[in-house]
Protein backbone atom coordinates (compact mmCIF):
# COMPACT_ATOMS: atom_id res chain seq x y z
CA UNK A 1 0.00 0.00 0.00
CA UNK A 2 1.37 3.38 -1.03
CA UNK A 3 0.15 6.89 -0.10
CA UNK A 4 -0.57 7.68 -3.75
CA UNK A 5 -2.94 4.69 -4.02
CA UNK A 6 -5.75 6.74 -2.47
CA UNK A 7 -7.15 7.65 0.91
CA UNK A 8 -7.84 5.18 3.71
CA UNK A 9 -11.35 5.13 5.16
CA UNK A 10 -11.21 4.60 8.95
CA UNK A 11 -14.45 3.67 10.71
CA UNK A 12 -14.31 3.93 14.51
CA UNK A 13 -16.73 2.87 17.23
CA UNK A 14 -15.68 5.00 20.20
CA UNK A 15 -17.96 3.05 22.56
CA UNK A 16 -16.33 -0.33 22.01
CA UNK A 17 -13.94 -2.08 24.37
CA UNK A 18 -11.04 -1.15 26.58
CA UNK A 19 -9.32 2.24 26.52
CA UNK A 20 -5.95 0.57 25.90
CA UNK A 21 -7.21 -0.85 22.58
CA UNK A 22 -8.55 2.56 21.58
CA UNK A 23 -5.13 4.03 22.35
CA UNK A 24 -3.54 1.50 19.98
CA UNK A 25 -5.99 2.60 17.26
CA UNK A 26 -5.11 6.26 17.80
CA UNK A 27 -1.38 5.51 17.64
CA UNK A 28 -1.84 3.53 14.44
CA UNK A 29 -3.63 6.48 12.84
CA UNK A 30 -0.70 8.67 13.88
CA UNK A 31 1.61 6.14 12.21
CA UNK A 32 -0.40 6.40 8.97
CA UNK A 33 -0.18 10.19 9.00
CA UNK A 34 3.56 10.00 9.68
CA UNK A 35 3.85 7.79 6.57
CA UNK A 36 1.93 10.44 4.57
CA UNK A 37 -1.23 8.39 4.07
CA UNK A 38 -4.40 10.39 3.63
CA UNK A 39 -7.25 9.28 5.85
CA UNK A 40 -10.96 9.91 6.19
CA UNK A 41 -12.06 9.21 9.76
CA UNK A 42 -15.70 8.57 10.62
CA UNK A 43 -17.19 7.79 14.04
CA UNK A 44 -20.16 5.43 14.14
CA UNK A 45 -23.46 6.53 15.61
CA UNK A 46 -24.96 3.03 15.45
CA UNK A 47 -24.32 -0.39 13.91
CA UNK A 48 -26.45 0.59 10.92
CA UNK A 49 -24.33 3.71 10.52
CA UNK A 50 -21.17 1.55 10.42
CA UNK A 51 -22.63 -0.43 7.52
CA UNK A 52 -23.61 2.78 5.75
CA UNK A 53 -20.11 4.23 6.07
CA UNK A 54 -18.56 1.02 4.70
CA UNK A 55 -21.01 0.95 1.79
CA UNK A 56 -20.05 4.52 0.89
CA UNK A 57 -16.33 3.71 1.02
CA UNK A 58 -16.87 0.62 -1.15
CA UNK A 59 -17.93 2.71 -4.15
CA UNK A 60 -15.46 5.59 -3.81
CA UNK A 61 -12.91 5.28 -6.62
CA UNK A 62 -10.24 7.17 -4.64
CA UNK A 63 -10.60 5.03 -1.49
CA UNK A 64 -7.81 2.44 -1.38
CA UNK A 65 -8.86 0.43 1.70
CA UNK A 66 -11.02 0.44 4.82
CA UNK A 67 -9.92 0.12 8.45
CA UNK A 68 -12.44 -0.62 11.20
CA UNK A 69 -11.72 -0.02 14.89
CA UNK A 70 -14.43 -1.63 17.00
CA UNK A 71 -15.90 -4.82 18.37
CA UNK A 72 -17.50 -7.81 16.66
CA UNK A 73 -20.79 -6.00 16.00
CA UNK A 74 -19.13 -3.04 14.29
CA UNK A 75 -16.83 -5.32 12.29
CA UNK A 76 -19.81 -7.40 11.16
CA UNK A 77 -21.63 -4.35 9.82
CA UNK A 78 -18.53 -3.04 8.03
CA UNK A 79 -17.98 -6.43 6.37
CA UNK A 80 -21.62 -6.40 5.29
CA UNK A 81 -21.20 -2.92 3.83
CA UNK A 82 -18.09 -3.96 1.91
CA UNK A 83 -19.57 -7.17 0.53
CA UNK A 84 -18.43 -7.65 -3.07
CA UNK A 85 -15.96 -4.76 -2.99
CA UNK A 86 -12.34 -5.19 -4.03
CA UNK A 87 -11.15 -2.83 -1.29
CA UNK A 88 -9.22 -4.68 1.44
CA UNK A 89 -10.36 -4.46 5.05
CA UNK A 90 -8.10 -4.19 8.09
CA UNK A 91 -9.29 -4.75 11.67
CA UNK A 92 -8.13 -2.87 14.76
CA UNK A 93 -9.86 -4.91 17.49
CA UNK A 94 -11.41 -2.77 20.24
CA UNK A 95 -14.23 -4.96 21.57
CA UNK A 96 -14.61 -7.23 24.59
CA UNK A 97 -14.23 -10.63 22.93
CA UNK A 98 -13.00 -9.75 19.40
CA UNK A 99 -14.00 -13.14 17.98
CA UNK A 100 -13.04 -12.56 14.36
CA UNK A 101 -9.82 -10.69 15.16
CA UNK A 102 -8.69 -13.49 17.48
CA UNK A 103 -9.50 -16.07 14.80
CA UNK A 104 -7.33 -14.18 12.32
CA UNK A 105 -4.51 -14.00 14.87
CA UNK A 106 -4.70 -10.21 15.21
CA UNK A 107 -3.25 -8.89 18.45
CA UNK A 108 -4.14 -5.61 20.13
CA UNK A 109 -0.67 -4.06 19.86
CA UNK A 110 0.62 -1.24 17.68
CA UNK A 111 3.52 -3.41 16.51
CA UNK A 112 1.11 -6.08 15.28
CA UNK A 113 -1.09 -3.54 13.49
CA UNK A 114 1.89 -2.05 11.66
CA UNK A 115 3.14 -5.53 10.71
CA UNK A 116 -0.25 -6.46 9.22
CA UNK A 117 -0.50 -3.20 7.29
CA UNK A 118 3.03 -3.37 5.88
CA UNK A 119 2.97 -7.10 5.05
CA UNK A 120 -0.21 -6.78 2.93
CA UNK A 121 -1.16 -10.44 3.34
CA UNK A 122 -4.75 -10.72 2.10
CA UNK A 123 -7.21 -13.59 2.50
CA UNK A 124 -10.86 -13.94 1.49
CA UNK A 125 -13.48 -13.80 4.23
CA UNK A 126 -16.89 -15.42 3.95
CA UNK A 127 -20.01 -13.65 5.21
CA UNK A 128 -22.87 -15.56 6.83
CA UNK A 129 -26.57 -14.74 6.83
CA UNK A 130 -29.29 -15.95 9.22
CA UNK A 131 -32.74 -14.99 7.89
CA UNK A 132 -32.26 -11.27 7.25
CA UNK A 133 -29.33 -10.78 9.66
CA UNK A 134 -25.65 -10.98 8.69
CA UNK A 135 -22.75 -12.25 10.82
CA UNK A 136 -19.08 -13.06 10.32
CA UNK A 137 -18.18 -15.42 13.12
CA UNK A 138 -20.59 -17.57 15.11
CA UNK A 139 -24.22 -18.10 16.05
CA UNK A 140 -25.88 -20.11 18.78
CA UNK A 141 -29.25 -21.66 19.59
CA UNK A 142 -30.51 -22.45 23.09
CA UNK A 143 -28.27 -21.94 26.12
CA UNK A 144 -26.01 -19.62 24.18
CA UNK A 145 -28.92 -17.47 23.06
CA UNK A 146 -30.24 -17.26 26.62
CA UNK A 147 -26.91 -15.92 27.89
CA UNK A 148 -26.67 -13.26 25.19
CA UNK A 149 -30.29 -12.17 25.80
CA UNK A 150 -29.58 -11.59 29.51
CA UNK A 151 -26.32 -9.74 28.78
CA UNK A 152 -28.07 -7.53 26.25
CA UNK A 153 -30.93 -6.76 28.67
CA UNK A 154 -28.54 -5.49 31.34
CA UNK A 155 -26.18 -3.75 28.95
CA UNK A 156 -25.51 -0.06 29.47
CA UNK A 157 -22.68 0.95 27.14
CA UNK A 158 -19.42 -1.02 27.01
CA UNK A 159 -19.35 -4.49 28.57
CA UNK A 160 -16.57 -6.63 30.05
CA UNK A 161 -16.19 -10.37 30.56
CA UNK A 162 -17.56 -9.95 34.10
CA UNK A 163 -20.92 -8.95 32.63
CA UNK A 164 -21.30 -12.55 31.43
CA UNK A 165 -20.89 -14.23 34.85
CA UNK A 166 -24.43 -13.81 36.16
CA UNK A 167 -26.16 -14.50 32.80
CA UNK A 168 -24.17 -17.74 32.40
CA UNK A 169 -25.00 -18.79 35.96
CA UNK A 170 -28.70 -17.96 35.58
CA UNK A 171 -28.96 -19.61 32.15
CA UNK A 172 -27.23 -22.74 33.43
CA UNK A 173 -29.77 -23.25 36.21
CA UNK A 174 -32.74 -22.10 34.14
CA UNK A 175 -32.15 -23.85 30.82
CA UNK A 176 -34.84 -26.42 29.93
CA UNK A 177 -33.04 -27.79 26.85
CA UNK A 178 -35.89 -27.55 24.29
CA UNK A 179 -36.26 -29.91 21.35
CA UNK A 180 -34.64 -28.53 18.19
CA UNK A 181 -34.74 -29.78 14.61
CA UNK A 182 -31.70 -29.15 12.40
CA UNK A 183 -31.31 -29.61 8.65
CA UNK A 184 -27.94 -29.42 6.88
CA UNK A 185 -28.09 -29.02 3.10
CA UNK A 186 -31.79 -30.04 3.06
CA UNK A 187 -31.19 -33.23 5.11
CA UNK A 188 -32.47 -33.58 8.68
CA UNK A 189 -29.48 -34.42 10.89
CA UNK A 190 -30.95 -33.84 14.36
CA UNK A 191 -34.33 -33.63 16.09
CA UNK A 192 -34.02 -33.80 19.86
CA UNK A 193 -33.11 -31.77 22.93
CA UNK A 194 -29.83 -29.98 22.51
CA UNK A 195 -27.68 -26.93 21.89
CA UNK A 196 -26.52 -25.77 18.45
CA UNK A 197 -23.47 -23.68 17.54
CA UNK A 198 -22.78 -22.73 13.91
CA UNK A 199 -20.58 -20.32 12.00
CA UNK A 200 -17.38 -19.51 10.21
CA UNK A 201 -14.59 -19.53 12.82
CA UNK A 202 -12.95 -22.33 14.78
CA UNK A 203 -12.88 -20.72 18.23
CA UNK A 204 -15.65 -19.15 20.24
CA UNK A 205 -15.66 -17.06 23.44
CA UNK A 206 -12.46 -17.44 25.51
CA UNK A 207 -11.02 -19.50 22.67
CA UNK A 208 -13.27 -22.56 23.04
CA UNK A 209 -12.56 -24.69 19.93
CA UNK A 210 -16.21 -25.58 19.29
CA UNK A 211 -16.17 -25.38 15.47
CA UNK A 212 -12.77 -27.01 15.50
CA UNK A 213 -12.08 -27.32 11.76
CA UNK A 214 -13.86 -24.19 10.53
CA UNK A 215 -12.06 -22.01 7.99
CA UNK A 216 -13.28 -18.42 7.56
CA UNK A 217 -12.63 -18.46 3.81
CA UNK A 218 -13.59 -21.96 2.63
CA UNK A 219 -17.18 -21.16 1.60
CA UNK A 220 -18.63 -23.61 4.14
CA UNK A 221 -20.64 -23.31 7.32
CA UNK A 222 -19.60 -25.46 10.27
CA UNK A 223 -22.22 -26.70 12.72
CA UNK A 224 -21.78 -28.46 16.06
CA UNK A 225 -24.85 -30.00 17.70
CA UNK A 226 -24.62 -31.08 21.32
CA UNK A 227 -27.25 -33.63 22.31
CA UNK A 228 -28.11 -32.28 25.74
CA UNK A 229 -31.07 -32.64 28.09
CA UNK A 230 -29.54 -31.95 31.52
CA UNK A 231 -27.04 -29.76 33.34
CA UNK A 232 -24.58 -32.64 33.96
CA UNK A 233 -24.60 -33.34 30.21
CA UNK A 234 -23.91 -29.66 29.52
CA UNK A 235 -20.94 -29.68 31.90
CA UNK A 236 -19.56 -32.82 30.26
CA UNK A 237 -19.89 -31.25 26.81
CA UNK A 238 -18.05 -28.15 28.06
CA UNK A 239 -15.22 -30.25 29.47
CA UNK A 240 -14.86 -32.33 26.31
CA UNK A 241 -14.78 -29.14 24.23
CA UNK A 242 -12.04 -27.59 26.38
CA UNK A 243 -9.83 -30.66 25.87
CA UNK A 244 -10.73 -30.70 22.13
CA UNK A 245 -12.34 -34.14 22.20
CA UNK A 246 -16.01 -33.23 21.72
CA UNK A 247 -16.17 -34.22 18.04
CA UNK A 248 -15.39 -37.81 19.02
CA UNK A 249 -18.42 -38.02 21.31
CA UNK A 250 -21.45 -40.04 20.20
CA UNK A 251 -23.57 -37.23 21.64
CA UNK A 252 -22.11 -34.60 19.29
CA UNK A 253 -22.95 -34.12 15.61
CA UNK A 254 -20.47 -32.06 13.58
CA UNK A 255 -21.14 -31.11 9.96
CA UNK A 256 -19.87 -28.81 7.23
CA UNK A 257 -22.45 -27.55 4.75
CA UNK A 258 -23.69 -24.55 2.77
CA UNK A 259 -27.16 -24.17 4.25
CA UNK A 260 -28.62 -24.81 7.69
CA UNK A 261 -32.26 -24.77 8.76
CA UNK A 262 -33.16 -24.76 12.46
CA UNK A 263 -36.65 -24.90 13.91
CA UNK A 264 -38.46 -25.67 17.15
CA UNK A 265 -42.00 -25.79 18.48
CA UNK A 266 -40.76 -23.99 21.59
CA UNK A 267 -39.48 -20.47 22.22
CA UNK A 268 -35.74 -20.81 21.69
CA UNK A 269 -33.45 -17.78 21.75
CA UNK A 270 -30.65 -17.26 19.24
CA UNK A 271 -27.52 -15.13 19.00
CA UNK A 272 -25.24 -13.94 16.20
CA UNK A 273 -21.74 -12.62 16.91
CA UNK A 274 -22.68 -11.97 20.54
CA UNK A 275 -25.88 -10.03 19.76
CA UNK A 276 -29.48 -11.33 20.00
CA UNK A 277 -30.45 -13.10 16.78
CA UNK A 278 -33.69 -13.64 14.83
CA UNK A 279 -36.48 -15.86 16.09
CA UNK A 280 -36.78 -19.44 14.87
CA UNK A 281 -37.23 -20.87 12.31
CA UNK A 282 -33.78 -19.90 11.10
CA UNK A 283 -32.24 -20.37 7.67
CA UNK A 284 -28.48 -19.87 7.62
CA UNK A 285 -26.53 -19.46 4.37
CA UNK A 286 -23.03 -18.36 3.43
CA UNK A 287 -21.68 -15.82 0.95
CA UNK A 288 -18.25 -17.16 -0.11
CA UNK A 289 -15.30 -14.76 -0.27
CA UNK A 290 -17.48 -11.73 0.41
CA UNK A 291 -14.56 -9.42 1.27
CA UNK A 292 -10.78 -9.27 1.22
CA UNK A 293 -9.19 -8.96 4.63
CA UNK A 294 -5.65 -8.21 5.82
CA UNK A 295 -4.25 -10.89 8.12
CA UNK A 296 -1.00 -11.29 10.07
CA UNK A 297 1.81 -13.10 8.25
CA UNK A 298 1.59 -16.73 9.40
CA UNK A 299 -1.26 -15.74 11.72
CA UNK A 300 -3.19 -18.40 13.63
CA UNK A 301 -6.13 -18.30 16.06
CA UNK A 302 -5.40 -17.02 19.56
CA UNK A 303 -5.75 -19.91 22.03
CA UNK A 304 -7.66 -20.27 25.30
CA UNK A 305 -4.77 -19.60 27.68
CA UNK A 306 -3.85 -16.31 26.06
CA UNK A 307 -7.46 -15.12 25.94
CA UNK A 308 -8.08 -15.97 29.60
CA UNK A 309 -4.85 -14.20 30.54
CA UNK A 310 -6.05 -11.03 28.78
CA UNK A 311 -9.07 -10.84 31.08
CA UNK A 312 -6.87 -10.38 34.14
CA UNK A 313 -4.29 -8.06 32.59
Amino acid sequence: MKPESGYISIIINTQAGASSNKLTARKFIEYLHHKNFKTKIDYTESLAHAQELASEAAVKYDCSMVIVAGGDGTIREVVHGLEGSDKPLMILPCGTENLLANELGIKTSLKNAISIFESEVIRPLDLCKANDKFFTSVGGIGFDGDVVKLVNDQRKGNITHLHYFWPIWKSFWGCNFPKITVEADEKTVFSDRGIVIFGNISRYALGLPILQIADFGDGLLDICIYKCDSRPALLLHAFMTVIKCHRRSKNVIYKQCKKIKISSENLVRTELDGDPGPALPLEVTIIPQAVKILVPPQGKPVGMRRRVFRIFK
